[in-house]
């Protein structure tokens, strides 16, 4: 499968002149090349500013819904090409086959809910007191927008950004993680074959300091989209303050599920066993914490832990896998790092916590489904985001007690409840303070049409995904005409 990846420049697919190739791994299997690249040089990645500052003179010219047509193709492209590309993302970056077609699926569904909205009103008349004189409220796309995307759901990141991006008339400069460009290719080339005007989009990747420079730096920009770690989107925050340049940053959490004394403990298990350990923790919005109601501690904990016991590790395109490796040998270093850690602090690891043997699993990044009890709240494994299949549980004496203990963070993203108490659930809804709230339900796991985003360091201001995800890619112009004098 393994090929040399092109970037998109304007009307047209160049591949990098910088350095030697750079290979895409396959994290089940590192001796397996899917694919190669090389960086773009600092002429070509100036070509793609120049270009984004040409294209979004054109598509703002564009009528809605002819974007809206243009959005609908490429959603029919993706959904055709489903099973070949879910087999692409599931190889580079490791989810399991139906998880990376729900992405697929997800990703088009983003592109059709944002193309369907052209065809709503935008602004509308305001009261004048003026006399023979009307106002109106106008919406217009802000400009070039840049687009920092992660490698976790590599092309369903994408698509949720771009989706209100075009759709709003804006150009786009497209950074995706180097560990998954092939996700982010597909997408482009779908929109591109849709018959995206040239240097609407352009797809890129150098080095840091060529990206600082020459696209952050760019003074053209009016934003910047970025899905990924607390710690680079609040570098960002420094990098673009002082600049009328917008930011939206969706950042780390450390979810929170609770569990009370009155829950239904087969619905909590089962629930938090996906919430955590889906895409092998690989989403912002996982279960890494659980809160559990003293009472019930050592018999959900025993729950738990039979059931994670059944979750067969394997390559993603395995019939029977329930959890594919981490995204990459660094990436699987880091977690075993946060489990030593636990071991260190004198935590119990009760499950899991190494790299599996075997001559097949120990080709791939693979890390067992752990959980840790026998933790304190000052812990690092219990504050620190740690982004695999890790869950730690901690007995708390009372609702009151495990409300605490969900805000007691610098992440706000994502909380859970299970109860069957409806006072307790209305007082979860009021007190936890995170951008996504559930009772009963996991913590990840949002629709297209529903607002997205967290609070502290989990989030900037602007929400994403659903109407709410077009305030960043517009702006409201008043006019007035007086048609009496």
């Amino acid at each position: 499968m393994s090929f040399e990846i092109d970037y998109r420049i304007g009307g047209n697919w160049e591949k990098g002149e910088v350095g030697e190739p750079i290979d895409d791994l396959n994290p089940a299997n590192q001796g397996e090349v899917l694919a190669r690249f090389r960086l773009m040089s600092r002429e070509q990645l100036g070509r793609a500013m120049d270009a984004a500052a040409r294209g979004a003179v054109t598509w703002r010219k564009t009528s809605a819904i002819a974007r809206a047509g243009v959005l609908g193709k490429a959603a029919l492209s993706l959904r055709a090409q489903r099973d070949e590309i879910a087999r692409v993302i599931s190889l580079e970056n490791g989810k399991t086959l139906a998880e990376a077609s729900v992405e697929v699926e997800k990703s088009a569904d983003f592109l059709d809910f944002y193309a369907a909205t052209a065809r709503l009103p935008q602004g509308g008349q305001i009261a004048d007191g003026r006399a023979g004189t009307r106002a109106m409220a106008m919406v217009e796309p802000i400009g070039i927008v840049v687009m920092i995307t992660p490698w976790n759901d590599p092309m369903l990141t994408p698509a949720r950004k771009l989706g209100p991006a075009l759709i709003s008339g804006n150009s786009v400069v497209l950074k995706p993680a180097r560990e998954t460009p092939l996700a982010a290719w597909y997408l482009v080339k779908a929109l591109v074959d849709a018959g995206l005007p040239e240097g609407v989009l352009n797809l890129v990747m150098a080095d840091h300091a060529a990206l600082d420079e020459l696209m952050l730096g760019d003074a053209r920009i009016a934003a910047v989209t970025f899905t990924g770690s607390t710690e680079v989107g609040l570098g960002l925050s420094r990098k673009l303050a002082g600049r009328n340049v917008r930011l939206q940053a969706e950042m780390g959490g450390k979810n929170a599920s609770v569990v009370l004394a009155d829950a239904d403990l087969d619905l909590a298990v089962s629930t938090i066993v996906g919430a955590g350990f889906g895409q092998a923790g690989q989403r912002c919005t996982a279960t890494s914490r659980v809160i559990v109601e003293a009472s019930v501690h050592d018999a959900f904990v025993a729950r738990l832990a039979d059931a994670l016991k059944t979750l067969a590790l394997g390559a993603g395109t395995q019939a029977g896998t329930k959890i594919g490796p981490v995204v990459s040998r660094r990436h699987q270093k880091e977690v075993l790092a946060h489990v030593q850690g636990a071991r260190e602090s004198n935590a119990t690891i009760l499950l899991g916590g190494n790299a599996p043997q075997g001559e097949t699993l120990s080709q791939g990044c693979f890390v067992e489904p752990t959980l840790i009890t026998g933790v304190t709240d000052q812990m690092p494994i219990w504050r620190d985001e740690v982004f695999g299949p890790v869950v730690v549980v901690r007995a708390v004496a009372s609702f009151e007690e495990a409300v605490a203990a969900v805000n007691d963070s610098q992440y706000g993203l994502s909380a859970a409840l299970f109860t069957n108490s409806l006072r307790h659930a209305q007082l979860f809804l009021d007190e936890a303070d995170t951008g996504q709230v559930s009772i009963n339900l996991p913590t990840s796991g949002w629709d297209v049409h529903q607002p997205f985003g967290g609070f502290k360091d989990s989030g900037s201001a602007f929400k994403e995904q659903g109407l709410e995800g077009l305030r960043f890619y517009t702006r409201t112009k008043m006019a007035a005409v007086r048609f009496e004098w």
